[in-house]
């Protein structure tokens, strides 16, 4: 057998007052697939410098085989050194001034730069692009990449997806992209709790491997009576129960986008004129074949939306495409070349943009909140505690006056999230949002939009988010076109239209319709009695499960039954399921019910 590629015993790194990580022994042979999970500063950056010999541990052994030559990607390149795009890749590469241009021009190529192109003025896409066609370029069997795809539209991460998978040495990747992780991982590591926890499985497998390892958790909690109040809060608050509560929402977002895919078909296409009389309340934003172009090449061409008070509308499409400038449009900072915008009254907008410009190095996170001087923040207008408001968004206590030069940026991103929704608006603008943060602040942040009352606009490239948490998808296809389509991005690549169709080859001498089946106008009899006996159902389900949840408020309870408290843990657990069963059958038929009537009164 082989020899690992990396061996480690006992890595720890302390910060302090704390051990970051500890006893940290793993192995990294020769055809690994790693995905390497944590909450944001829980050490995976470290862990990552450390195997790549970046940096050095306060404590353990590392081994690098003989063979192993390792390639390494950083979370943020540092380009500063270097005034051409050239000399990273010369640098990078090892060469000399005069040396092996022609993989110096392939390496650029691949990137997609000129060779006198200065980093300093490069997108994070650019960059990214640059740092990562230096890796590829280099003679490497181990790779280590810390969130490779933050800043890279969707093309670009599934070119480097392909990359990655023709691969023939072994990966270690560090990223928030759920969709990336699983399609490349065989194994996972997971940093939590000051420890790392080794899984045999992919990405794919980590929910069920994770809740595993909580049950096992709860298992020993229960009997820890000392810590068993500390131990239950946190579990309530963990991944099985956080998914569990995504599944209503999940409902909730598929008759949102029902109703999107509605309004979708009946939108005016070709409108060269706004709608006449005032716009109604719940009207947001109304676009009527909106054109921009700059030096005459067509950024957006002939578009109209109508979005609606509580929409959810995700932007993609290639870097560079234009998504701001239409983002500019729709909330009125630009105007359009031709066509309308009108924009329904009271609007009040909070935006968050790439670049976390809003966020002062020198400031402590109290004075980014709230100007600093006291404890308060006000949230839609209502005072609360700053450690308290904070603490919705994943930071201790400790942290309130920290400087922000020492956050992650998953935690600087978190900031500017809480600062965002502290502000009453009804607008949410947030753009790429996701980068940076750890997979339980993605959760987080789903679950707040999906509480969220206002309208969202969201530009983002992370298919999975994008999938659990818009109601429709307004995609860049090139040369102008825009089109929106209902759902989320796997609802977009459904939709599309193949790339080899084109609307003037297709063009065929009608054929006979063929002859409509004739459908039911209605429910038949079981399905229309069963729609009308669920809600009571759901109903006795829930007060059943109030009953349980009573029970299990009492305090005293573990100590006096430790067997009742398990059983009662178990019931809430059917109740849950049932209920969620019970709704999404209700769902599925009352979508039927009115995709029925509505076909009847057409």
């Amino acid at each position: 057998m082989a020899s690992p590629l990396i061996t480690t015993e006992n890595l720890a790194v302390d910060l302090g007052d704390r051990h970051l990580f500890q006893d940290v022994s793993l192995s990294v042979n020769g055809r690994d697939r790693i995905a390497l999970v944590g909450r944001n500063a829980s050490g995976k950056s470290t862990l990552v410098q450390i195997l790549a010999g970046r940096r050095q541990p306060d404590a353990g052994r590392l081994a690098v085989g003989a063979s192993t030559r390792i390639g390494y990607l950083a979370q943020e390149p540092d380009f500063s050194r270097f005034s051409t795009a050239a000399e990273v890749v010369r640098m990078n590469l090892g060469l000399a001034a005069d040396q092996d241009t022609y993989r110096i021009a392939a390496t650029l190529d691949a990137a997609d730069l000129a060779a006198d192109a200065d980093p300093a003025t490069l997108s994070g896409g650019g960059r990214r692009m640059l740092a990562l066609a230096c890796v590829f370029a280099s003679d490497v069997n181990l790779l280590f990449l810390d969130e490779p795809t933050n800043h890279l539209d969707i093309a670009a991460i599934e070119r480097l997806e392909k990359q990655l998978g023709d691969f023939s040495g072994a990966l270690v990747l560090v990223s928030h992209d759920r969709r990336f992780l699983e399609g490349l991982s065989t194994k996972t590591w997971w940093l939590t709790r000051g420890t790392l926890q080794v899984g045999q499985v992919g990405f794919g497998g980590f929910e069920k491997w994770a809740g595993e390892i909580e049950a096992a958790r709860e298992a020993a909690a229960r009997r820890r009576d000392v810590q068993i109040a500390q131990d239950t809060r946190w579990l309530q608050t963990g991944i099985t129960a956080r998914r569990r509560r995504n599944q209503g929402r999940l409902r909730r977002l598929a008759a949102m986008r029902e109703s999107r895919a509605q309004e979708l078909s009946a939108l005016p296409k070709l409108a060269t004129a706004a709608p006449k009389g005032p716009l109604s309340g719940r009207r947001v934003i109304e676009a009527r074949e909106i054109a921009k172009a700059f030096d005459e090449a067509p950024v957006v061409r002939g578009f109209s939306t109508l979005i609606n008070r509580g929409d959810r509308i995700g932007i993609i499409g290639p870097n560079g495409v234009g998504k701001t400038t239409l983002l500019r449009m729709l909330i009125g900072e630009l105007a359009p070349d031709s066509g309308h915008i009108r924009l329904g009254s009271g609007i009040e907008s909070a935006y968050i943009g790439q670049d976390r410009a809003a966020l002062s190095p020198e400031a402590t996170v109290r004075e980014i909140l709230n100007g600093g001087g006291t404890d308060q923040v006000f949230v839609q207008g209502a005072a609360r505690h700053v450690a308290s408001y904070l603490k919705d968004f994943l930071f201790q206590p400790e942290q309130v006056d920290s400087p922000v030069t020492s956050l992650s940026g998953g935690e600087r991103n978190r900031l500017l999230l809480a600062k965002a929704f502290a502000m009453p608006s009804n607008l949410l603008i947030l753009d790429e949002p996701t980068n940076d943060l750890d997979m339980e602040t993605l959760d987080l942040l789903t679950e707040i939009l999906a509480d969220y009352d206002g309208t969202l606009l969201l530009v983002s490239h992370d298919r999975d988010f994008l999938d659990r948490t818009v109601s429709s998808t307004i995609a860049f296809e090139g040369r102008g076109r825009v089109t929106e389509y209902a759902g989320g991005f796997s609802d977009y690549l459904r939709q599309r239209p193949a790339p080899e169709e084109n609307p003037v080859r297709r063009q065929k001498p009608r054929q006979p319709a063929p002859k409509r089946e004739r459908r039911p106008s209605k429910l038949g009899y079981k399905d229309q009695r069963a729609l009308d006996a669920l809600p009571s159902e759901i109903e006795s389900l829930n007060k059943k499960k109030s009953a349980v949840e009573r029970d299990l408020a009492d305090p005293d309870l573990f100590a006096r039954d430790p067997g009742g408290f398990a059983k009662l843990t178990e019931r809430l657990a059917e109740l849950d399921t049932a209920i969620g069963e019970k709704e999404q059958a209700w769902l599925e038929l009352e979508m039927k019910r009115e995709a029925l009537e509505q076909e009847k009164a057409s």
